[in-house]
């Protein structure tokens, strides 16, 4: 089974603890982690609507926390110091079902167990 992340970038607040519970746990410099937060905007697209979205990326660093500490929880440890609560751990075919549900997520296949 191919394990993933959710990301719900609606509610993303840019606050890049994701970022940093990511590089304490593997002892990585900022900036470098497995999850590094992108900023797009903010500026005005039409008459008071605003472009101003948080999107936390995942890279090739990130092992789902196999290689560093995971929390109490067994989760990795962006998603358990996620401020927002819009990481969300599973199975990428369960998680594909969450994905249909509304927009502005962004689903990354991350690991194959077996």
């Amino acid at each position: 089974m191919v394990r993933g992340i959710l990301v719900d970038y609606e509610f993303c607040t840019g606050c890049h603890t994701c970022e940093i519970a990511c590089a304490v746990s593997h002892d990585l410099p900022n900036n470098r982690a497995g999850v590094v937060v992108h900023h797009e905007g903010a500026w005005e697209i039409a008459k008071d609507a605003w472009q101003d979205t948080y999107l936390p990326v995942f890279t090739d660093v990130c092992d789902l926390c196999e290689c560093g500490t995971k929390a109490h929880d067994g989760v990795p440890m962006c998603v358990h110091h996620c401020q927002a609560n819009v990481l969300k751990i599973g199975d990428v075919e369960d998680l594909t079902k969450d994905l249909a549900a509304k927009p502005k997520q962004t689903l990354y296949a991350l690991k194959e167990e077996g």
